[in-house]
């Protein structure tokens, strides 16, 4: 077996653990901000909080989802009270998608707990390696693109 092989075997494992780790951390989050918001649902919190307001079909395709399973995620999430709906000021048939109050308050303290997790599984790296290590991940995570 060669050496490359060797190492994208490795990658695949430690991928395949930190998604299963992630997938966990996903299901007690999304609890945190509702007990009945899908664990999905947080990475669609977190881009909405990013954006103060976006589009449902910009959001879609940064996502890399089709528009019909984006819908009904969203429209679960205003059921929950956490994300509404407002017409777009520049197109009438379209609508911006942003977090409630609500939903903004939820998220903020779910995400300071996670962000407080990541905080001690990485204090003992030296700054410079927490630094390459995202590097790293975005670069990866753009080549997914």
């Amino acid at each position: 077996m060669d050496e490359q092989a060797e190492t994208l075997r490795e990658v695949e494992h430690e991928l395949t653990a930190l998604l299963r780790r992630g997938r966990a951390v996903s299901w007690e989050v999304a609890r945190e901000v509702h007990p009945n918001l899908e664990p999905n649902a947080y990475g669609l919190l977190l881009w909405l909080r990013r954006y103060e307001s976006v589009r449902l079909t910009e959001l879609a395709g940064r996502l890399g989802i089709g528009k019909g399973t984006l819908s009904r995620q969203i429209r679960g999430l205003e059921a929950l009270g956490l994300v509404r709906r407002t017409p777009d000021p520049t197109d009438r048939r379209a609508s911006q998608l942003s977090l409630t109050e609500e939903g903004q308050h939820r998220f903020d303290a779910a995400r300071a707990a996670r962000m407080g997790h990541i905080r001690r599984v990485l204090e003992s790296w030296p700054t410079e390696d927490v630094a390459e290590f995202g590097r790293l991940l975005a670069r990866f995570n753009d080549a997914w693109s």
